[in-house]
């Protein structure tokens, strides 16, 4: 593993045990990684948390979580801000040189070349000004000097994705870094650089949880985006080998999740085919291990179902692109017919991308599904599940979503889409699943009336409904308790702490 610097200790503030690098989440956003993020807190009660939170700009609200105990502190990186670093001289070598380096660190994830950059920026106490290294003439200059690497790429383009893919960049090698005693990123992105600076910069352990694969999910999102321009028309020509924008944008996520790889003292995944991802990006199979989500099966196993007059399905999750909430509104309007009375409700937030919510909500109004598709906004999920017969998934990606568990510790069976480890989860593995029932049925991806058909096969036959609601409760029994995660997270920390009293000794 590289490394540049000593150990730093904290100065005014006391030093966390942990520091979490959460981006985009938590405290800020209810559901998912957040929910899983306030869980592993207090489920380490013994030890002290601080959050450094990668935002897009300053949070509109305060936090949608009560801080934990033990939680001493949120720090902040936002991604709208030029105001981080405080030297004003230009880093010692020439923009050709520089833009070279970061070629390599953006097209390859080169180790080396992040190192350099990274110690380019100055020590972790004397910053280079963000302002010089991205509006700057040599700035500018560093620019010229990348654009050369992609000629045929449309100027304007590039100029902007250069400057959010290296802004992003400089801002996590220039922002104040807590100190911790370990270093835990819970994606790999802006998160997982944040990690592996701190692994340079101090040597001292670091963690990466994925939940989804982030490199696999912002390709997703790249590919769908309207915003970004073709630069480059291969049509059936394989041997072209220039790269467009959209190339650039995603080679740049892997190659940050390559660099996170690197420098991590250990690497967890929910799931074993998210391994196989992580090691197409390089990282190190000895590094590697397995923690799944789990759920307090007693909390949500203790939700008592309660009468309704109407069959009632639901989505829960964000309003956003990569949850498809477009197919659960198809889905809606395919059975309105053939199951009369249904309810379909969309629970989650939906200010992550709020053209693509209003979208949605145009869609049910144009449909006339007004009385069958309801928007609940962001609720507690526990409060709710006693009214839901079946939870629906209609996601382009997931990894191991908590929604199932937590249904499934009520009794309630799912339908969803093919991806992550939704089939796993509720058609059963080998080992302590084997001889459970499915827990629901799986769908393709943006098949609408094949998850409709699941729906009504399930809504329609009461007895397959209850039997898979309880086979989905024996699953999460057997395999999903969250006091078996808590204790392997206590394990990692423990080791991990324990290498970094070693190290100070």
């Amino acid at each position: 593993m590289l490394r540049l610097l000593p150990p730093r200790q904290g100065k005014t503030r006391p030093i966390a045990d942990v520091c979490l690098i959460a981006e985009g989440c938590y405290p800020y956003v209810a559901g998912g990684v957040s929910t899983w993020t306030d869980w592993l807190i207090r489920s380490q009660p013994d030890l002290s948390f601080r959050v450094l939170a990668v935002l897009p700009g300053a949070p509109a609200g305060g936090p949608l979580y009560a801080a934990p105990p033990n939680l001493i502190g949120i720090d902040h990186v936002l991604l709208d801000t030029d105001r981080l670093g405080r030297e004003r001289q230009w880093p010692g070598v020439s923009p050709d040189h520089l833009a070279d380096r970061l070629d390599r660190l953006l097209s390859d994830g080169d180790e080396l070349a992040f190192a350099e950059v990274l110690r380019l920026t100055g020590p972790s106490d004397r910053k280079v000004a963000l302002d010089v290294l991205l509006n700057s003439a040599n700035a500018w200059a560093t620019i010229c000097a990348h654009y050369v690497t992609m000629p045929h790429a449309d100027f304007l383009g590039f100029f902007w994705a250069w400057r959010a893919l290296v802004g992003g960049l400089y801002r996590m090698m220039t922002c104040d870094l807590p100190a911790a005693r370990v270093y835990h990123a819970l994606s790999t992105g802006y998160a997982g650089l944040l990690g592996a600076r701190a692994a340079i910069e101090t040597g001292r352990p670091f963690l990466i949880t994925e939940h989804g694969i982030y490199s696999n999910e912002r390709r997703i999102e790249i590919l769908m985006a309207d915003w970004i321009a073709n630069s480059v028309d291969r049509g059936l020509d394989l041997s072209d080998d220039r790269r467009d924008i959209r190339d650039f944008w995603a080679r740049g996520f892997e190659s940050f999740a390559r660099l996170a790889y690197m420098q991590a003292t250990g690497i967890v995944s929910l799931y074993e085919a998210n391994q196989a991802f992580q090691y197409g990006l390089g990282a190190p199979p000895q590094k590697l291990s397995i923690i799944p989500n789990g759920v307090d099966v007693d909390r949500f196993g203790s939700i008592a179902h309660r009468d309704h007059d109407r069959p009632t399905i639901a989505f829960i999750g964000r309003v956003a692109p990569i949850k498809d909430v477009q197919t659960f509104i198809d889905v809606a309007e395919l059975l309105r017919e053939e199951i009369p009375f249904l309810r379909a409700l969309v629970m989650g937030p939906a200010d992550e991308d709020p053209e693509y919510a209003e979208s949605c909500r145009r869609e049910v109004q144009r449909r006339g599904l007004e009385s069958t598709v309801e928007f609940t906004g962001p609720v507690n999920v526990r409060d709710h599940l006693g009214e839901v017969d079946l939870l629906v998934l209609t996601s382009i990606s997931e990894a191991l979503p908590l929604v199932v568990l937590e249904a499934g510790a009520a009794g309630i069976p799912t339908v969803a889409t093919d991806v992550g480890a939704c089939r796993e989860m509720i058609e059963g593995q080998a080992g302590p699943l084997a001889g459970i029932g499915a827990g629901g049925i799986i769908a393709a991806v943006g098949a609408a009336e094949e998850v409709a058909s699941a729906v009504a096969t399930l809504l329609t036959n009461r007895p397959l409904l209850t039997r898979c609601g309880e086979n989905m409760r024996s699953r999460v029994h057997a395999a999903y308790r969250d006091t078996a995660v808590a204790a392997a997270y206590r394990d990692i920390y423990q080791d991990y702490l324990t290498q970094h009293n070693r190290a100070v000794a």
